[in-house]
């Protein structure tokens, strides 16, 4: 086939303007009563509503960096291992890999109260886990008394 084959008449345009109607259902209100609450945090003030930012998704570069942070740790390097756990975390929010090995760092580190937090959400992630009865051991550990003395 060739272009002369088609004719002069150019025929309508996918690309000319049409008329869309974007209005919503008419049960919209009653079936998704909170969807508008979005567009009234993104038009109000930073920190007004639930969504206060968009991370990006990339669990390849998260997986990447909870490799690096783990060869920080095996180092010693408790500092740069936190690094990257928070790292991989901000690229794949609720990653139970990079929140329990963060809470074991934070517990390397000294700092106890962070370390319970991140074990406790290790277990809301993974409640029946392979690190499970680990993280509950741990917040165990750290909350008794002797522990939390030592970190005053």
């Amino acid at each position: 086939m060739n272009v002369r084959d088609l004719g002069s008449d150019s025929g309508d345009s996918s690309s000319k303007d049409t008329e869309i109607d974007l209005s919503p259902p008419a049960d919209d209100a009653k079936a998704h009563p909170k969807s508008s609450d979005v567009l009234e945090d993104v038009e109000g003030e930073p920190g007004s509503g639930d969504v206060n930012e968009m991370h990006p998704w990339d669990p390849h570069k998260a997986a990447k960096d909870v490799e690096v942070g783990d060869y920080y740790f095996k180092r010693k390097n408790y500092v740069g291992a936190e690094s990257r756990y928070r790292e991989a975390l901000y690229y794949k929010d609720n990653d139970a890999i990079a929140t329990y090995r963060l809470a074991i760092c934070l517990e390397k580190m000294g700092r106890p109260a962070e370390a319970i937090a991140e074990f406790e959400s290790y277990l809301r992630i993974l409640p029946h886990g392979p690190q499970a009865e680990d993280s509950r051991k741990a917040i165990d550990r750290l909350k008794t008394p002797s522990n939390t003395k030592a970190a005053k």
